[in-house]
C-alpha cells in the first residue's frame, strides 16, 4: 500500500501522548490526524474526521479504551497500555494488536505493520461511488455521507447527508440497491426510510438512535430505529 495510514490517538496524560505521537511520526506509513488526551472529545470528532485506525490507551478516568473502541467499530484498533490484564477483553474487541508500555519505536512497528494487512489496499479499493443525481452524474465518498433518507417529494429519490451538512439527491434509486454499493461494514438500514453511517451514532436505545449530528435547535438529531430492522442492527453492536 503506497498511502500512509491515517491515525488518531487517545492517551488521557500528556507526557504519555506526546511520547506516542513523537514514536508515530517517526513511521513513514504513519499519519497522525489528530491527537486527544479525551476521549469524550475523540468520539465527537471521530464522524467527521477521515482515519484508517485508532492507537488507544486503556485505563482512563471517564471512559476507557476498551468502551472507547466498542464506540468505533469497523476501525482497527491497537491498544498501548501498561496494564496486561486487559489484553484478553482488548482482544475480544478484535484488537489488531496490544502493545505494552514502555512503547518502542520496534514494537509500535509491528503493529502497524499488522494494521497494514488488515486494511485493504487504496488501490485496491473504492472509497467512493458515482450515482446520478438531480444536477447529473456525482461521486459520493463513502467516509463523508453520514445518513440517507427517502426524499418526501418522490420517494424513488433519495436524500445523502453528509458530514458537513450539505445534501444531495440521488435519482431514482432504491435502498437495496444502495446497501449493494455502501460498504456493509459501514452502514446499516435502520427503518423504511433511513440509512445511516455507522459512525456518526452515539448512543441507541430499544426503538430510538442518537446520532453525534446536531440539528439547528442545537439538540442531537435522533432516527426512529423500528421493529423490523431492529435485530439485524443490534447485531452489529452484540458481542
Amino acid at each position: 500500500m503506497n498511502s500512509r495510514l491515517k491515525c488518531l490517538l487517545l492517551d488521557d496524560e500528556l507526557p504519555g501522548l506526546t511520547y506516542l505521537k513523537m514514536l508515530c511520526e517517526q513511521l513513514p506509513e504513519l499519519e497522525v490526524v489528530r491527537a486527544y488526551n479525551s476521549p469524550e472529545a475523540l468520539l465527537r470528532d471521530a464522524a467527521s474526521l477521515e482515519f484508517d485506525l485508532c492507537i488507544l490507551d486503556i485505563e482512563m478516568p471517564a471512559m476507557s479504551g476498551l468502551q472507547v473502541a466498542n464506540l468505533l467499530r469497523g476501525k482497527p484498533v491497537i491498544f498501548a497500555t501498561a496494564y496486561k490484564e486487559y489484553a484478553a477483553e482488548a482482544f475480544d474487541l478484535d484488537a489488531i494488536d496490544f502493545v505494552r508500555k514502555p512503547l518502542t519505536r520496534e514494537r509500535l512497528q509491528l503493529a502497524v505493520d499488522r494494521v497494514r494487512r488488515r486494511v485493504p489496499s487504496q488501490e485496491n479499493q473504492h472509497p467512493y461511488v458515482q450515482l446520478n443525481t438531480d444536477k447529473g452524474k456525482a461521486v459520493l465518498h463513502f467516509d463523508r455521507l453520514a445518513y440517507i433518507i427517502t426524499a418526501d417529494t418522490d420517494s424513488r429519490d433519495k436524500i445523502a447527508w453528509l458530514h458537513n451538512g450539505s445534501s444531495v439527491t440521488l435519482k431514482n434509486i432504491s435502498f437495496d440497491k444502495l446497501l449493494q454499493l455502501l460498504p456493509p461494514q459501514e452502514f446499516a438500514r435502520i427503518n423504511k426510510k433511513v440509512i445511516i453511517a455507522l459512525k456518526v451514532i452515539s448512543v441507541f436505545s430499544f426503538d430510538e438512535i442518537t446520532t453525534h449530528i446536531p440539528t439547528s435547535t442545537g439538540k442531537p438529531l435522533s432516527f426512529t430505529l423500528s421493529e423490523v430492522y431492529r435485530p439485524e442492527f443490534v447485531r452489529r453492536f452484540a458481542k
